[in-house]
């Protein structure tokens, strides 16, 4: 299996995406710790849903918007597992993909837009760091940031969100630069609306149905949809792949 013996850090793996991200790295053997903030019993079920794949798993609680506690995790984690092989910064600031509920450019506050930049860039700053010595120690490693693909097209204008998310791309791009000749590959993985997830609940059906029509493949992506892309770039066989940001919303947008 592509990653048995490896270990993946998943931030916000208790649920949605970063959950089927989680339980897709142990159906392939590796050991997922599954980050979480809040929910315990959801972060023990993914852990259980890891190990009946295959896999093996152990849920750590940190809020990644806190330095110190994600320095505390990841230190936790060498002194237990060792290594940490993959990163996947999926975790973010609460958001509600309600077209009808948003605010409009001019309702958005300079305070909106900064909580999703600490959110998206901070959070994913913090972790990087982290592991980054590591990783550095080994000359190996690979770092997967959810971005969106509302940076490329952004049928609803989600100003603040997709703006961070922007910010996101930008900042992997130079991480990749920078870490490219130490042997760490860092990219991007851009979904579009993906449903069912906390985030998406909101999301009226006619507008899902807009989108369906508007996609070449006619539906709205699951959760699942996303891990492969993040496993794909996570693995070997993407091993001269850097600095790239991979679509993941059925052809809705196409470059």
């Amino acid at each position: 299996m592509k990653f048995q013996g490896q270990v993946i850090l998943v931030t916000g793996a208790s649920r949605g995406i970063g959950a089927a991200i989680a339980r897709a790295f142990a159906a392939e053997g590796g050991f997922v710790v599954v980050n979480y903030l809040r929910n315990e019993a959801a972060a023990e079920a993914v852990v259980a849903d890891c190990k009946a794949a295959g896999g093996d798993a152990w849920a750590i609680r940190a809020d990644v918007s806190d330095a110190a506690q994600v320095q505390a995790m990841v230190a936790q984690i060498q002194a237990e597992l060792g290594r940490i092989d993959v990163l996947v910064n999926n975790a973010f600031a609460p958001y509600r993909f309600d077209p009808e509920q948003r605010k409009r450019y001019w309702e958005t506050d300079w305070a909106d837009y900064q909580a999703q930049f600490e959110g998206a860039v901070r959070t994913t700053h913090h972790v990087c760091q982290a592991v980054l010595p590591g990783m550095r120690q080994r000359a190996q490693g690979n770092i997967v940031n959810l971005a969106s693909d509302l940076v490329e097209r952004p049928v609803v204008p989600y100003h603040d969100y997709a703006t961070a998310k922007s910010a996101l791309v930008g900042y992997s791009r130079n991480l990749a630069a920078e870490l490219g000749p130490l042997g760490i590959r860092v990219n991007c993985v851009a979904p579009g609306l993906v449903y069912p997830t906390d985030a998406s609940r909101a999301t009226k059906e006619d507008v899902k149905e807009t989108i369906v029509a508007q996609t070449p493949l006619r539906r709205i992506a699951r959760p699942e949809d996303v891990a492969g892309p993040v496993l794909f770039l996570a693995s070997d066989w993407s091993r001269f792949v850097t600095g790239q940001v991979l679509v993941v919303d059925g052809g809705l947008v196409m470059k």
